[in-house]
Parts: structure tokens; sequence; C-alpha cells
């Protein structure tokens, strides 16, 4: 009896078989990704491997892509897992919920993507707890785009579980998942004595002559080996003919497949059409639409070798995805409407595959149609999948029988393009088509959005930006009704808008739309505004609103982001922190719509300068600059530069401090983007007290508020009071001084944040002659958790001791100072470390001299452990986002530190921290 897994069967893939046997040995958590061209024989190696795995007592879950499906979210892992339906109860009620939305067998809110990954992680580990388990995804590309994030994710977490992963991919066409971290084993054409001798297997009547020249074209390919010669006559075949010229493969061997299809039987064309648009394999499907005996027509099908059909569970798989595109292809337009009409009427309870075969099966204009794709686009929205929303309202549009809903509904397509998925060029397209359809009809509010948010993106201004949105706004049909969420994503805009403005004049529609929208305005809304427009005078009424906001945040990547632009300038982005981390994630993966990942990376890099983790904030910041400039998001970049110009102000670097500044207000003053610039004001004052010009530095802070007036509308000027506070008692404007620190005090900014009330309170000391400012120093000190914010915490020690100092209170002043010192060493922000170190020379206090690992700044100790490894500058610029000259800087610095001068010195003079750390 023959051995099914006996690898002899597939002629020339000894190795190959035994490498993929090896590496999944008893499913200890591993994944393997097959790669190579079409028709290499990936689904036979995967086909054989699930054989020797079942044989060895594993279960294996086989699941194919199917080229008509990838619209549909989800679809993929509903055919995966339902087999395991039954064990769905093994999870918490959480995950178990989550999945059955999912893989729609409940109802409910769209789950989180990783809410739904982790869920079939903890599935298939407890599954695989009573039997070892195999994933085998063939075709993986042609899955639908949510199916392929969970399968990234799963696979990249398998380790200490019973599961395995093997999936096969067509070279070049791995598409969305995300392989990094994976073994890759890519499959090679077949040599010549393996194509031999498959050729002499499978037609041993064939004469050498005709092998030689069928190999010489199918250059290895195992398909064309096997389906090639079946194109060839007898006399051809026996070489009493000569064989044709035969195309390489890619279109010409589809175009061999569209001839075999051609041979069926009219009835056969039928079901395999119905099969092919279907996608999903499942044969109740096509029983549903042809009828059960209706299947014995596939009979023709399964003799030449085109479909394999499976009785438990009932199935048909294309033996080639080029079969499945060459049935679509033989079949005439109006066969194929007729097809997806079929299918479309039974499938009834499922709303998305339904709409999306009513749009393919309709020709003529049918609001009905429409109305239902427009449904479907919010269904694939909820789920996250923007590209699928956008697919369907076009279509939606298109069948749109009055020109004002097909305008409409381009325009919705092209904001949640331009909004949510990264498509600023095709919204722009799709913008320019809702205009021409209805050039006379009301602006659509989704279509006055988008114009202002590519105006803004592109080379607009902020004035005609708002007023074109403020326009559509104000002369929109929608009654003020909070519900209407086309008006409700306006004013989220203008809301951008105005921030973007610094202007207060600019806030006052969009206040005055908030008074007039009907029952109340949207909760969200609301605290956006009060906590971006004007924080430090309504900031702190919304703070109990946000907090429950955060406390129940959910996942939705949109109610993240705007949740974390209400928590800014009340500092509560760590709140949202690991939500962040999240999306940022997934945009890496794909998964994620690209704005959303590019805000999430803006409050993360905001969040860790504020808590001092500034080598890991300029990376991230690096990163969203990279992304902006790769998607054309030119007016996001300004807030990435913004973090980068801080971190380099406070470390001494004013080159690159400049830079940053400079190219802030290269964008943002042409387009009148004045709370942009801002914050370059802000950066370029605190590089310069950072470098002991106190003019320039109250001359940038002033640009940005006005002494004795924090700067309506200007959140920006919170940030900043500090500096102009110290910059004007430096420079003998005391009058100002105070005038500010009184104006910031009767705000209501050290309601808003600790942080906040930190730098009121420093103002305040700071204008307060003699001992009278100790008590306030001391009270600015005694806040809850002072060290979370550590620079300012430090600044504010430093000025402390610098009072106490004057008033030689020696040794009080040496402690602050020391505090103070030791912060800014961590921090690496050098020229304030020097202020600190001059002010305790001053004092008397004498300092050992700087080397050792402990005189490194974080920044170098991380360059110095990592030259340590062995990593060459190149390596490490990579690692850390910065410039391999950077890094050669550093290295010479921390050199002259440590009293070295070479990298094979480097591990011996880190080794006492190394002890120390120990």
């Amino acid at each position: 009896m023959n051995d099914p897994c006996d690898p002899t069967r597939l002629i020339g893939r000894t190795k190959d078989l035994a490498f993929i046997r090896s590496h999944l040995s008893g499913l200890a958590g591993t994944s393997l990704l097959l790669s190579g061209t079409a028709g290499v024989g990936k689904t036979a190696l995967l086909e054989e491997a699930a054989a020797h795995l079942r044989q060895e007592g594993a279960r294996v879950l086989w699941l194919k892509g199917a080229q008509f499906e990838t619209d549909i979210g989800y679809s993929g892992l509903n055919l995966l897992l339902l087999p395991l339906q039954d064990s769905f109860d093994r999870l918490d009620p959480v995950h178990r919920d989550a999945l059955r939305v999912a893989v729609g067998l409940g109802a409910g809110p769209p789950p989180s993507r990783l809410l739904i990954s982790t869920a079939v992680l903890l599935l298939l580990r407890a599954v695989a707890e009573d039997t070892p388990l195999c994933l085998v995804v063939d075709d993986l590309p042609w899955l639908d785009r949510a199916t392929i994030s969970v399968l990234g994710f799963v696979a990249r977490r398998l380790v200490g579980s019973r599961v395995g992963f093997l999936a096969a991919f067509r070279t070049g066409a791995d598409g969305f998942f995300e392989s990094s971290g994976l073994t890759e084993y890519r499959l090679h054409p077949l040599d010549e004595a393996s194509s031999a001798a498959l050729l002499a297997q499978r037609y041993p009547g064939m004469s050498p002559a005709a092998r030689r020249s069928v190999a010489a074209q199918a250059r290895g390919n195992p398909l064309a080996l096997v389906e090639l010669p079946a194109a060839l006559d007898a006399d051809q075949r026996e070489s009493r003919a000569p064989v044709p010229a035969v195309l390489p493969l890619g279109e010409r061997l589809q175009e061999l497949f569209a001839a075999r299809v051609r041979e069926l039987p009219v009835a056969t064309r039928k079901l395999l059409l119905i099969a092919a648009l279907d996608g999903t394999g499942d044969l109740t499907t096509v029983e549903a639409v042809a009828g059960r005996s209706s299947l014995l027509d596939l009979e023709p099908a399964e003799r030449a070798r085109l479909v394999l059909i499976s009785g438990v569970p009932r199935r048909l798989e294309f033996r080639h995805p080029l079969i499945s595109s060459a049935v679509v292809a033989r079949a005439s337009a109006g066969f194929r409407r007729g097809a997806h009409r079929a299918l479309a009427d039974v499938l009834t309870d499922q709303p998305e595959r339904r709409a999306w075969h009513l749009g393919e099966a309709t020709v003529t204009p049918d609001e009905t149609v429409a109305v239902q794709l427009q449904r479907a686009a919010r269904l694939r929205l909820a789920r996250g999948d923007a590209l699928g929303a956008v697919t369907a309202l076009t279509r939606a549009a298109e069948l749109s029988p009055a020109a004002a809903d097909a305008s409409r509904r381009l325009a919705e397509a092209a904001y949640i393009g331009a909004d949510s998925g990264g498509e600023l060029e095709h919204s722009s397209r799709l913008l320019a088509g809702a205009r021409s359809i209805d050039p006379g009809g009301p602006q659509p509010l989704h279509a006055a959005a988008t114009s202002a948010f590519l105006l803004l993106n592109g080379e607009g201004d902020i004035d005609t930006a708002h007023r074109l949105l403020t326009g559509a706004i104000e002369a929109g049909d929608h009654d003020w009704d909070a519900g209407d969420d086309a008006l409700v994503e306006a004013l989220f805009t203008l809301a951008t808008l105005s921030w973007y403005s610094g202007d207060a004049q600019k806030w006052q529609p969009l206040l005055r739309a908030l008074d007039r929208l009907t029952p109340q305005p949207p909760e969200l809304l609301r605290l956006c505004v009060e906590t971006f427009a004007d924080p430090a005078r309504t900031g702190a009424e919304a703070l109990p609103g946000v907090r429950a906001l955060l406390a129940d945040l959910g996942s939705d990547p949109t109610l993240v982001i705007r949740a974390g632009t209400c928590a800014v300038y009340p500092d509560l982005l760590a709140g949202l922190r690991a939500e962040s981390y999240r999306l940022v994630e997934q945009g890496r993966a794909g998964t994620a719509p690209v704005r959303r990942h590019v805000a999430a990376l803006i409050h993360l890099a905001l969040d860790l300068y504020g808590v001092g983790r500034w080598d890991e904030a300029v990376r991230l910041a690096d990163e969203g600059l990279a992304l902006c400039e790769e998607h054309g998001y030119r007016f996001f970049s300004g807030k990435f530069q913004y973090v980068r110009a801080l971190v380099a102000a406070a470390r001494g670097d004013a080159e690159t401090a400049a830079e940053m500044t400079e190219r802030i207000a290269r964008w943002a003053v042409p387009r009148g983007a004045h709370g942009i610039r801002a914050l370059a004001d802000h950066a370029r004052a605190l590089s310069a007290l950072g470098g002991s010009d106190a003019e320039a530095a109250y001359r940038h802070a002033c640009a940005l508020s006005a002494p004795g007036n924090l700067a309506p509308y200007l959140p920006q000027a919170l940030w900043a009071m500090l500096d102009l506070v110290e910059a004007a008692v430096s420079t003998g404007r005391e009058a100002e001084a105070a005038a500010h620190a009184r104006a910031v005090r009767e705000s209501a900014a050290a309601e808003l944040a600790p942080r906040l009330e930190l730098l009121v309170l420093a103002c305040e000391a700071l204008t307060t002659p003699g001992e009278e400012a100790l008590a306030v120093f001391d009270h600015a000190l005694s806040l809850p958790e002072p060290e979370s914010r550590p620079f300012e915490v430090a600044r504010v020690r430093l000025l402390y001791g610098e009072r106490l100092r004057g008033l030689r209170a020696t040794r009080q002043a040496r402690e602050h100072l020391l505090q103070a010192l030791r912060a800014f060493q961590q921090l690496g922000a050098e020229p304030w470390a020097e202020r600190a170190r001059a002010a305790l020379r001053a004092s008397g206090h004498t300092l050992p001299a700087a080397s050792g690992p402990e005189s490194l700044t974080a920044q170098e100790l991380e360059i110095a452990t990592l030259a340590a490894t062995g990593l060459t500058n190149k390596q490490i610029a990579e690692r850390l986002y910065l410039s391999h000259r950077t890094i050669g800087t550093h290295l010479y610095q921390l050199y002259r530190k440590l009293d070295i001068n070479s990298r094979t010195a480097l591990r011996d003079a880190l080794a006492p921290l190394d002890r120390e750390n120990a």
C-alpha cells in the first residue's frame, strides 16, 4: 500500500519536504512561510505537509485565499474557525463575544483588531492543549486584509504552544502580511533531472524530443510541466509534428487554462463561475444557487483536474488560482452579472457580500442597490476597513440615479480616504468627481471637509480652508442635528483648522455651531473643543469627562486619536499610551489607517518627551516624519519637528533645533498656520535659554504670547510660560515678568495639570522677591509625582538653587542644584547641566572630574552599549533613527569621557556599570 505521505510522490521535492517536516516537527509553536512563483508547487507541498501532520496525530485547519473575497473583512477567519466554533466557549466572555462578532456568528459593536487577534490566539492555544494543531494557509495574499492581520499577529506569538503555522504565497505577492521575524522558505523550480522525471511519469507516451521541448519552455515549473502537454495533440506529443512555441508563465499560461475551461460543458462552466465569484469554496452556496442535483455537472471539471471537491467539509477548490481567473475571464459580461445576481439572492443573511454581488450585477442606476452598498460601506468602516468602505461608496455613487446622491456618496468616499485611509491623491480625484457630477448643487459637507483637508495639506492657506468649510456648514440642510454624521465630522475638521490658525476669531463659528446643535453636542466633540481650543480657561471643567472617556476608551482608532486630542494639554496622554502603541504597531503592520498611525505617533512623542524618555520620543518623531513624507501628510510634519526641536534645544544641539524650527516656520507662515508657528517660537525660546541668550529667548517667547497676557485660543502658550518669565527676569524686565506670572496665576492653568501648576508656581516664585519666594518654590516641588516631569522639575530645582545661593543658604542650594544636575545629566540636557555645575562651583562645591560610564548621557550610554556589541555606526544609526555622522560624533565624545580611544575598549570601560546593575 502506498504511503500517502511518501515524499517521492512529489518528484524533486524530497529536500523541501524534509525541511518543512523538520521545521514543524512537534508543532512546538513554530511558523513557516513558503514562497515561490506561480505553479512552482506550493499547494502540493502544503497538501503533503498537511497529510504528514495528520498522520502524526495533529489536527489541521486548512484555509485557502479567495481572489473574489478580499473585500469582505474576516471572511477568511470565518472559514478557518468554523470547525472550532464549538470551542469558542472555552474563552472568557470578552474574547468569545468579540470572536463571534468578527466571524459573523454574533451581534454587537465591532471589536478591535487587537482583541480579535488575541481571541484567536487564545482559542488556538486552548484547542491545541487537547491535540496539536497546525494552520495551513494557501494563497495567503488573497485573503481579506483583516484576516491577514490576525494571522500575522498569531504567527508571531506561537512560542510555547502546540500550534504550528504553515502558509504559502506567491513571490512578490505577500501583500499586507507582516512577515518580519518569521522563517521564510523559498521554493525553487525543479532541476532538469526532476523535470524530465516528472514528464516521464505523467506522459510516458511522449517522445523524448517533445519532452525536451516542453521542459525547456516550462523552465522547471511543475504546473507548466504537468499542464502544458495537455494542449498538444497526439502528433505533437509523438514528435510527428513540431511542438508549438508555448508562451511563458503568466498571462499565457492563464490562456492555456482558458482553453481548458472552454472545453467544458456549459452547465459546468456556470457552476464554476458561481464558485469562482463566490470565492469561499463552500459548496453549500453553490447548491443554494444551482440546486443540489446540479452538482453532478461538476464532474467534468474534476476529471479535467481543474477543481478538487471534498466531502467533509463539503468544499470546492480550484487547483490553481489561474483556473478561477480563467473561468471568470471566459464568461461573458451578461453571464457574470447573472451569476452575481444569483449569489446575491441566496446571501440574504450576509449584507456586505450581498451588496457587493448586487453592485456587480447591476448595470443601470438603482437607488436600492446604492443604499445597500452605502450600508455595506458603513459596516466595513466600523470594522476598520477604510479602503473597503471607499470602494463600496464609489460603486454606490456609480449606481445612484440622482446626481445629488451620487455626489454625496462620492464625497463621503473622498472624506474617508483622506481622513482614515491615507489616500490623499485618490481622495482628490474622488472629490473632483463628486463636484463634476452635480456642479450646480449644494456642496456636500463631506466634500467641504475633504476640500479643507486637502487645502491644508497642500499649497492652500488656513483662511481659505476655514472660510470654505464654515460656509458649507452654515449653508447645510442638516437642521443642526447632532446625529448627522457628516455635520459632526465637518465640525471636527473645523476644530483642527481653528487650532492650526492660532486665531481666537477662527474658533467662533465652531463655538456658535456647538450652541446650535440639537438636542446637544456630542460629548466627544464638546470635550475636544473645551480642552483643545482655550484650555487655560475652559479645560479644567472638562477634566471629569476626559478622565471618564479614558477609563472606558475601547479600541476604535478614531476614538483613541480624538481622546488623545482631549488629553494633550491636561497632560493625560499616559492614560492612552497602551492604545496609542497598539495603533502604531498596527500601522507598521499595515492594518491601521495611515492617518491614525501618524496621529498616535504624535501623541506618543509628546507624551514621552514630557516624561523624559527623549531618545524614544525622537525615534517616534523620526518615524512620523518619514510617514508624512511617504504619504504626503505635510501638515502633520510640524508637530514631529517640534518634538525634535524641543529635545535638541534641551540638549544643546542648536543646529538641529534651528533646522527643525525653520522647517516649521517655512511651512506655517505662508499658510497662516500661526498655531503651528507658535510651536517653533516655543522651541526657539527654549534653545536660546539653554544657550544663555536670554534676550533672544524673551523675543521668541513674546512672539508666542505677549507679557501679561496668556494668549487666548493659543494653548501652546501654556508650555512656554516659564520660558517667558525666566527670560524677562534674566534681562531685567521685572514688570513684564510679574505681569505674566500674574496672568498665568489668574487663569485656570494650574487646575488643568500638575505640570502646569508646577510652571505657574515657578513663575510666581521667580517674580517674588527675597525669601518670600522660598515658600513658593517649596510648594511647587511638593506637588504630587513631581518626577513624572523630570526636565521641568529639574529646571525648578535649578532656579530654586540659584535663588538660595543668592540668599547665602549654601547648603540648601547645593542640595537642589545637585538634584537638578543629576536629572539634567540623565536626560542629556548638557547646557542646563553646565548651568547647574556653574552654580555649584559658585557655591564652593567641588565637582569630581567627569569620567567613567556614570558621566555618559542616556543617549551616549545607549550608543556605547550598542557599539560594544559590535554593531557598526550605520547599524546603530538605523536602530536609533539617527544619521551615522551623529553616531560618530557621539562616539568621539564618549571616548573622551571614558578615556579610551577605540571601540575594542568599550566593553571593559562599561564593565563597572554592568557590575553596579547586576
